[in-house]
């Protein structure tokens, strides 16, 4: 097994060892959630990472660890697995930012997942190839049309969270802008290319923009 396969694979195994650990100790849960009190006001900024490790249960766990399995081959090949380690990483720890950021009058608002991360590797995917067919949920699609809907969901239950909903939709965001930054930033070729379809992608984005720094409106 060469790097391009263990580092994914560790990450994986990590994740799926520090989550079963979590759901059968409440007080491992606690400590390494993320929490806005906690990093705020204890300095814990840890948890803006080791929240990334946990997970509420074994589908969610189950869905992140399938989608990172399936799309990291793709950054891999293109830019190198330490990009692809630096990048998820990065993710899951941007996308805790934007919640803290989001949610910084909530102390004891808390999340737990690799979403961000997921959702880095995800985007930066599709950024590259935003015509490559997709399965969500075994229906097909092309991707900038997946990316463009999950957008537009994830903005729509930020701004108007429903009662059941309890899916860091921030973290996801957050990390999913990252992945795309990145391919901006390491392939402008690739990435100007793409524009129309990156442009439309954004729409819920910028949506989401206005809504914050203009209107003041938060979660």
């Amino acid at each position: 097994m060469n790097l391009n396969q263990l580092i994914p694979t560790a990450l994986i195994a990590a994740t799926v060892l520090a989550s079963f650990a979590a759901f059968n100790n409440s007080a491992l849960m606690e400590r390494y959630q993320f929490q806005v009190g906690r990093i705020r006001y204890s300095k814990q900024y840890d948890r803006l990472l080791s929240s990334g490790f946990v997970h509420n249960d074994w589908m969610h766990l189950f869905f992140n660890m399938l989608t990172l399995y399936f799309f990291s081959p793709v950054i891999i090949m293109v830019y190198g697995v330490f990009v692809f380690l630096a990048l998820y990483l990065g993710a899951i720890v941007a996308g805790n930012a934007f919640s803290l950021w989001l949610y910084k009058t909530r102390p004891g608002y808390t999340a737990v997942g690799a979403s961000g991360g997921v959702s880095g590797i995800l985007f930066a995917s599709i950024s590259l190839d935003p015509l490559n067919g997709i399965l969500f949920f075994f229906i097909p699609m092309t991707a900038w049309i997946f990316a463009t809907l999950y957008f537009a969901y994830s903005v729509t239950m930020l701004l108007r969270p429903r009662p059941w909903d309890n899916i860091g939709h921030a973290a996801h965001l957050g990390g999913a802008v990252v992945g795309m930054l990145c391919v901006a930033v390491l392939s402008p070729y690739f990435f100007a290319r793409n524009i129309v379809y990156i442009s439309i992608m954004s729409l819920p984005l910028l949506y989401l923009a206005y809504e914050l720094l203009f209107n003041k409106k938060v979660r």
